[in-house]
């Protein structure tokens, strides 16, 4: 007898139909998911979710009535075994934290929902937790440290590590002894907790520095 992979049981909630008929039609083209329920809000959706045995919830965040968050919270209270992700065209840290907060064991953008929210449905069935790498990059800004601004004079020196320039050239060109270029420079990386040229190279290809050039 071949062996056959377990059914994910999964519910799907957005409120826009043509939204939902896309989700409905990528889940079912999985050969280990099927749909076991549809809805456009949360009204009544935790008694849906129970009679349909559904192991996992796809919740869009931002629905009229009732909003994710508070439909998350009431899904776990009473179905405490089924998982469930946050679906949502936004993707700002204190979102979500509140999605995860009330309950959520993953959180997949719109955007990228072709692409991650299969993978999302599996992790969270296997009792994992998901995030796509938006909502990811938005919790880890915010586990950064704040730090200080450049300064003009610093950004300019930065500017001109990486374009090439040693502290001589960079002291000619600023009207300022190579000491002072170097205080500059020290500051500079001590702020962005950079270490060596590569990464000052690096830094100013992510600010988008490299493409505009230096005068």
């Amino acid at each position: 007898m071949d062996y056959k992979a377990p059914t994910i049981r999964v519910f799907l909630v957005d409120d826009h139909p043509v939204v939902l008929q896309g989700l409905k039609a990528l889940v079912m083209e999985q050969l280990d998911m099927t749909v076991v329920g549809e809805a456009v809000d949360g009204v009544g959706l935790v008694d849906r979710v129970m009679a349909a045995s559904a192991d996992v919830v796809v919740l869009d965040v931002a629905m009229p009535r009732i909003g994710g968050a508070e439909a998350a919270a009431a899904l776990k209270r009473a179905c405490p075994g089924t998982k469930i992700i946050a679906l949502s065209a936004f993707e700002e840290r204190s979102q979500v934290e509140r999605m995860l907060a009330a309950g959520a064991s993953g959180y997949v953008g719109k955007v990228s929902a072709v692409v991650e929210l299969v993978r999302a449905i599996r992790c969270v069935a296997r009792g994992e937790a998901y995030l796509g790498p938006s909502a990811a990059r938005a919790l880890l800004a915010a586990l950064r440290p704040e730090v200080a601004p450049l300064s003009e004079r610093e950004e300019g020196v930065l500017r001109r590590i990486a374009g090439g320039l040693g502290p001589k050239e960079i002291a000619v060109a600023f009207g300022v002894s190579v000491r002072t270029v170097e205080t500059y420079r020290a500051r500079a990386m001590e702020k962005m907790s950079l270490s060596s040229r590569a990464d000052v190279v690096l830094f100013a290809i992510e600010r988008g520095w490299m493409s505009k050039g230096e005068s």
